[in-house]
């Protein structure tokens, strides 16, 4: 393996089944829950939100 490798001329391809594997929902939960997944995101150190 090499030590670095140049990818300044690589073309930018989006995931084609990244589609297929994700499916946006919308549910209805209470602000204790919310709070509840933020304080454990922040513990784990992501975001609790993450936009594609």
């Amino acid at each position: 393996m090499r030590d670095e490798y140049d990818f300044s001329k690589a073309e930018a391809k989006r995931n084609p089944y990244a589609k297929k594997l994700k499916k946006q929902i919308t549910i209805n939960i209470g602000n204790d829950m919310l709070d509840f997944f933020k304080e454990q995101s922040e513990k784990i150190g992501i975001p609790y939100q993450i936009i594609d």
